[in-house]
């Protein structure tokens, strides 16, 4: 299911999207293949490989839905504009209103704008700054939702015990230090990338020479996937760390216990 489930996620936009040429299609098919292949082994396989907090439900689920709900409705909004029906010009009128509630100075769709080609045209511009609006919007609810379930849920312990090699494979816990610090430092350095990350995108992509424009904003599937990305990544980054700030405190309080539990005399209250 979760195999079938990432492949849905990454032919959406072609199938929801008019215009897609039957090589495009072919193509898309061929990368929602690999990458569903390659959740149905890394998830059934008994060693740890590249996807974090696989046993620790809903880290994944809350990241997949995500970029699954910024893929779909931008998808339905670029879609109103070569076939217009209610619900697209539903969503359309919606993103457009979120884009400039969203479009004041300084902040991340205001910067995305501004990096288009200076002969964009007006069209392309609101087109651009509703599906920037909607998807960052979306990464907000997500972080908000995934911090609500770390207090609600009691995320991860109600899953029963938290294995950190299993569920951080990349993180190396006899590589030197203290585990406790570094999962801190790296915690800290999550989140501020993850705050950065939505400004540092569209600088470096106007500082770098390279406009937007220079990436064909104009076809639609190309412009879902490149809003998507910009909006997943740093909220991404953000619940990485917010998680491993949570693991980090959990390895502190069980140290704690241990260190009461070893004092002599001593009675758990």
């Amino acid at each position: 299911m979760r195999a079938f489930m990432v492949m849905v996620l990454i032919a959406t936009p072609s199938v929801l999207l008019p215009g897609v040429g039957a090589d495009g299609k072919q193509m898309v098919a061929l990368v929602a293949l690999f990458v569903g292949v390659l959740t149905f082994v890394e998830y059934n396989a008994t060693y740890p490989g590249l996807i974090e907090f696989r046993d620790a439900p809903p880290y994944n689920r809350t990241r997949f839905l995500m970029l699954l709900c910024m893929v779909f409705f931008l998808s339905i909004m670029s879609r109103g504009a070569a076939e217009p029906s209610t619900l697209a010009r539903l969503f359309e009128a919606l993103g457009l209103l979120i884009g400039q509630s969203l479009d004041f100075p300084y902040s991340p769709v205001r910067l995305v704008t501004l990096t288009l080609a200076e002969n964009a045209t007006p069209a392309h511009v609101y087109a651009v700054r509703a599906s920037a609006g909607v998807a960052y919007l979306i990464s907000i609810f997500a972080l908000a939702i995934f911090a609500l379930i770390l207090r609600i849920d009691n995320w991860p312990t109600k899953n029963g015990a938290f294995n950190v090699w299993t569920n951080l494979p990349t993180f190396d816990p006899t590589a030197g230090g203290d585990v406790v610090t570094r999962l801190e430092r790296d915690a800290r350095f999550n989140l501020a990338l993850g705050f950065l990350l939505p400004f540092l995108i569209p600088a470096a992509v106007k500082f770098g020479g390279m406009g937007l424009g220079a990436l064909d904003l104009h076809y639609a599937p190309t412009r879902v996937w490149v809003i998507a990305i910009w909006a997943f990544l740093p909220a991404s980054l953000f619940m990485r760390g917010i998680a491993m700030t949570r693991i980090a405190g959990m390895i502190r309080e069980k140290r704690e216990r241990n260190a009461e539990a070893a004092i002599p005399g001593y009675i758990p209250a």
